[in-house]
């Protein structure tokens, strides 16, 4: 059976890899995975996310798939009075996770599974590179059932390829009553915010 990124229990030998995280100002050295997400390296995407949105706000955030963290610990220095929820269903990826957290200092990261999450916790803010090779349908479940959990001022920020669909999750977005803007264009990728509420037909992208 193939191994992907999502699965809970990665098969593949462990082989931990330092990855640099030198971005927004942080200097951090954390540990990636085989059977984890963006391997050895920082995906040009992620990167790319935590270069293009505003200083994290406080409350309770969340990183939708975290892999082995990258977005939960910058996201939780960069605000330190918030809650950031690393949320994955690949075991190895959660316990990298709260290594990379303890061992960089952001003490505020809490790794769970899905179900771990307590059901009346709302974000103020979602962060994702979302695993949109789960498929079309799954992605959709996915990202429903987690938007649904923002607070009526909160926002999501999500990081898609171009040739891997982020324009049609775009308007998929909209017409499932989202508010949805184009907040960046570079390289290939864009970073989607998304409201609940389509309160407006902008487009706002940007080419960097």
């Amino acid at each position: 059976m193939t191994q992907h990124y999502f699965s809970p229990e990665p098969q593949v030998p462990s082989r931990p890899v330092a990855v640099a995280l030198s971005l927004r100002g942080l200097e951090v050295q954390v540990q990636s995975d085989r059977g984890v997400f963006a391997y050895g390296h920082l995906d040009r995407g992620t990167e790319i996310l935590l270069r293009s949105i505003a200083d994290p706000p406080a409350g309770e955030l969340l990183d939708l798939g975290c892999g082995y963290g990258p977005i939960a610990v910058t996201v939780a220095l960069l605000s330190p009075a918030a809650r950031v929820w690393a949320v994955d269903v690949n075991r190895r990826a959660l316990d990298l996770t709260a290594r990379n957290a303890t061992a960089a200092g952001a003490g505020n990261v809490v790794a769970a599974a899905p179900e771990d999450v307590p059901g009346d916790v709302r974000f103020t803010a979602i962060y994702s590179n979302p695993p949109v090779r789960l498929g079309k349908e799954p992605l959709h479940q996915l990202l429903l059932q987690w938007l649904a959990r923002l607070r009526p001022d909160g926002s999501a920020h999500l990081v898609v390829q171009r040739h891997l669909g982020s324009d049609t999750l775009a308007a998929w977005l909209a017409s499932s009553g989202f508010d949805v803007h184009r907040a960046r264009s570079r390289q290939g990728y864009r970073v989607l915010e998304v409201r609940s509420g389509a309160t407006s037909d902008h487009d706002g992208s940007r080419d960097l």
